[in-house]
């Protein structure tokens, strides 16, 4: 039981602290994981993170639910994905009053323009700290540079990116 409230707790904190959407909770879910609680390894997080890249839906909630599952089951999945989802569903009802109504304010667009360059910083953080564990010789950075030309020079969907990949990776590997 205590397993399940820390699962909870600490999905709650990133639910919580985060802002900006589903990638710019994964530094956050990263701390708590890897380096607070020792739960995963960095590789086995850049796993999960590719895993839930894979996959439709909010990667946050996904890595939640994975996390919470191997930590500790169904009941797992449900305390982490509870507890992802909780704060923010509870500060967007008491705040959504609020936000349509000052939506146009120059403070609220002053607020969204400094915020905003903050998320890219937590998600280049995030690259920077998976990187070595990602990267591990010239056959896997190759694959990441074709993956980035595919999704941005040919605006290829990423989950087909990371399909492709997966595909290649049971050939090769």
């Amino acid at each position: 039981m205590l397993l399940l409230w820390q699962i909870f707790v600490t999905f709650a904190k990133v639910g919580i602290l985060g802002y900006g959407g589903g990638p710019s909770l994964i530094p956050l879910v990263q701390a708590e994981v890897v380096t607070v609680h020792r739960w995963f390894t960095a590789e086995e997080f850049v796993d999960t993170l590719a895993m839930g890249n894979a996959l439709p839906g909010p990667i946050a909630t996904k890595m939640a639910g994975y996390v919470g599952y191997k930590l500790a089951g169904l009941p797992g999945a449900v305390a982490g994905v509870t507890g992802m989802i909780l704060p923010s569903l509870v500060l967007m009802l008491a705040l959504a009053s609020v936000l349509l109504a000052y939506k146009d304010t120059r403070y609220v667009q002053a607020t969204l323009k400094a915020v905003r360059p903050v998320v890219v910083a937590l998600l280049a953080i995030t690259i920077w700290e998976i990187l070595p564990s990602s990267i591990r010789g010239w056959d896997t950075a190759l694959i990441g540079v074709v993956a980035f030309a595919a999704v941005v020079g040919l605006n290829l969907h990423p989950a087909l990116a990371i399909l492709a990949a997966a595909i290649l990776g049971i050939i090769v590997y």
